[in-house]
């Protein structure tokens, strides 16, 4: 029996209202064992400016170093709009993600076979679609200086943002790109503008090369990003992993999101290196979408993706591949009695909210567990 050490961050808008179902699903696997879930919670986001001033804390940093794993839920919202930007909600999981060094974000974008209808593209587009785009995160125009904006006089401004990479930081992708790609269906496609960029030249030459020297075995296409952007929408299960920068990565994954009917199913991961020691690495688990403060506060949230982020946690942080595969089969299995929450609604659903969809995954994964 092992102890895991998680830190809860739960952030603004929906945020606590998805992780509230995550700490149901942690109960679930404390009860079964044999592994057990210590948690801890912290403020992340407008909730923590509003508090403290900041982002984050260098207390809730600390807490989030010694941690085993963090789940993180959403930040931001127009409330916190007109804050300092180095304090705006937004560099609260920057800091995690550049502090903890959490380099590699996996976003899958798997569409469950009952919601293949509810994706904007034809069934036969979807249906079956499971692809991980691995976005590079701590480095390019995000993180890259110079970043400014210059009063140039004459009501006339310059604002400048810094595409910047280096050799090491394009290989440690690439190889998590062609080690997933060879537990999967062993095929990477690699991302860029080379023809616009010189960042993307050299990502180009980088992935080229690295591949002749250790990934043969795989196989490697290389597409610039704007052309995958489109062959994303036009037949999406071309691809296996597909691996880019940071700020292509936040664009196409978003592309893919709708792929699956809807953003409040996608799941995310950011990895940090191996400590060759201890054998275990940073990692933050993530839904990928927002705060959505709209519907905040009105218990309408859809869960699946925050909890999908824990069987995530399970897979990548913990070794706990057959409780992962558990959590997946439990939200397929309640996807399929037609139970939807609002954001993935059809003619014909029942229309839960979010403590209902909680309901549903906790008594599929109570079936699943005998």
């Amino acid at each position: 029996m092992a102890t895991h050490n998680l830190l809860l961050l739960p952030g603004d808008g929906i945020g606590p209202e998805v992780m509230a179902q995550v700490k149901r699903v942690i109960d679930f696997f404390n009860k079964k064992g044999p592994d057990k879930f210590l948690t801890d919670e912290a403020l992340v986001g407008g909730c923590c400016f509003d508090a403290h001033g900041v982002a984050i804390t260098d207390a809730t940093m600390a807490k989030a170093k010694a941690a085993d794993a963090i789940m993180f839920g959403a930040v931001g919202g127009p409330k916190w709009d007109k804050v300092p930007y180095d304090v705006r909600p937004e560099a609260g999981l920057l800091r995690l993600r550049k502090d903890l060094d959490l380099y590699a974000n996996l976003r899958p974008a798997i569409v469950y076979p009952a919601l293949a209808d509810s994706s904007s593209l034809k069934r036969e587009v979807v249906e079956g679609l499971d692809i991980i785009i691995l976005r590079e995160l701590t480095g390019g125009v995000y993180f890259g200086e110079p970043k400014t904006i210059t009063d140039l006089g004459n009501g006339q401004k310059r604002a400048i943002d810094t595409q910047v990479y280096d050799t090491y930081e394009i290989e440690r992708i690439d190889r998590v790109a062609f080690e997933l790609a060879r537990k999967r269906r062993n095929k990477v496609t690699s991302m860029e503008k080379r023809n616009v960029m010189k960042s993307g030249v050299l990502w180009n030459e980088v992935t080229t090369a690295l591949h002749v020297r250790e990934y043969k075995d795989v196989q490697l296409e290389h597409m610039l990003a704007d052309a995958g952007g489109m062959q994303l929408v036009r037949w999406p299960k071309q691809f296996d992993v597909i691996v880019t920068d940071n700020l292509f990565g936040d664009m196409l994954s978003d592309i893919a999101a709708t792929l699956t009917g809807s953003l409040g199913m996608l799941p995310s991961a950011s990895l940090g290196e191996v400590d060759p020691k201890t054998r275990k690495r940073k990692a933050l688990y993530e839904p990928v979408h927002g705060s959505a403060p709209d519907i905040a506060g009105k218990g309408i949230a859809n869960p699946i993706a925050m909890i999908a982020s824990f069987g995530m946690a399970l897979r990548y942080s913990f070794d706990m591949g057959k409780q992962a595969d558990m959590i997946d089969a439990a939200i397929a299995a309640t996807l399929a009695k037609n139970l939807r929450t609002g954001d993935i609604k059809s003619e014909g659903s029942k229309v839960v909210n979010t403590v209902e969809m909680g309901d549903a995954i906790l008594a599929e994964l109570e079936t699943l567990a005998g």
